[in-house]
């Protein structure tokens, strides 16, 4: 269903509510901080954002470019711009609580366009893109291809995994190694694994330990169970499938980073309930396509379609088989999705 449009008045609106939050959220901060004492704070230190919470944050000290496993509550400075999970700053440790100063410059971010259209960044400083699906709920590849567009876009090194393979039966088996086979042949990196079993799990870690990773996918597919399989002690809440749709319920709220025992570490963030894809240009989204990006440019015609136009770059590739119907096909709905936002 198509999101119902705003006329200038209501969008007009919403962005006076969302100023007006704005700023009632500023005076809040400024009134945080005028109640600090400057003399209880520390010295000025690194730091990385592990999770945000309204107006404050929890920051972990770092030494040596390491974590050192102390982390408190932090007020933030004003004029900082948002402050996300994987942010590195610079903080100053206080009692009770201590304040931000500044954040260095991001390596790379993860934004969702939020419920009114804008862009909101969610995470920072990430390095790979973890998109978790599983036999049940039903995967769909186009949901897995927009988040591979993601990935493309951003620059972020994409990793396919296939969660719970231990409940593979008649039913989805076909299916869950038909997109294994997709997506091996473009190049992508594709793992199995299961909590249960722990098949997969020991190549999973030693891939997790390098760098920054960020989970995402359907709830339901498990990212929670497996996080807390690959980092014992956790405890993260899962919630479990309803027996009567196959989905799962919602049990991450906001995105935290966590460490891995070997180096690595691990946003764990929102479910696709909650993190769209937002509006490209037919060009950037072809892009977004990893097989299709050498056959731009090579179209009889400049504006082609890329559907049924003569001499098409793409349909030539179809009919030969180097292009695969249904990452095509995903590209026509991501697009018209678009057009119904």
């Amino acid at each position: 269903m198509s999101k119902r449009k705003l006329n200038r008045r209501q969008a007009w609106r919403i962005e006076k509510v969302q100023v007006e939050r704005t700023e009632r959220a500023n005076k809040k901060r400024n009134k945080e901080l005028e109640q600090i004492n400057p003399d209880t704070l520390g010295t000025e230190q690194n730091g990385l954002i592990i999770a945000h919470y309204g107006t404050q944050v929890e920051v972990e000290a770092i030494e040596d470019g390491k974590p050192t496993g102390f982390t408190q509550r932090c007020h933030l400075r004003a004029n900082l711009g948002s402050i996300v999970t994987g942010d590195r700053v610079v903080w100053c440790q206080g009692q009770p609580v201590g304040v931000i100063e500044a954040v260095t410059e991001r390596s790379s971010q993860l934004s969702r366009p939020d419920a009114h259209g804008k862009m909101k960044t969610i995470a920072a400083n990430i390095d790979r893109l973890v998109i978790v699906i599983a036999p049940y709920p039903e995967p769909f590849g186009n949901l897995v291809d927009r988040y591979l567009v993601v990935a493309e876009t951003l620059g972020f090194e994409p990793l396919i995994l296939i969660n719970k393979i231990d409940r593979l039966d008649e039913e989805n088996g076909d299916k869950i190694r038909n997109l294994e086979k997709v997506y091996r042949g473009i190049g992508y990196d594709v793992l199995g694994v299961s909590a249960q079993t722990d098949e997969g799990v020991e190549e999973l870690t030693n891939l997790l330990n390098q760098g920054t990773s960020i989970f995402v996918g359907q709830s339901g597919v498990g990212k929670s169970s497996l996080i807390n399989s690959l980092i014992p002690g956790l405890e993260l809440r899962v919630g479990a499938l309803s027996v009567a749709r196959q989905k799962g319920t919602h049990t991450t709220t906001t995105a935290e980073l966590f460490h891995f025992p070997g180096g690595g570490h691990l946003i764990d963030s929102p479910g696709i309930r909650e993190f769209g894809l937002w509006p490209l240009d037919p060009y950037e989204l072809l892009s977004g396509f990893r097989e299709f990006k050498p056959l731009l440019g090579g179209c009889r015609f400049r504006d082609c379609k890329h559907d049924r136009e003569p001499g098409c770059a793409l349909q030539e590739a179809l009919a030969a088989g180097t292009v695969d119907a249904q990452r095509l096909n995903s590209y026509y709905h991501i697009l018209k999705s678009f057009d119904d936002m």
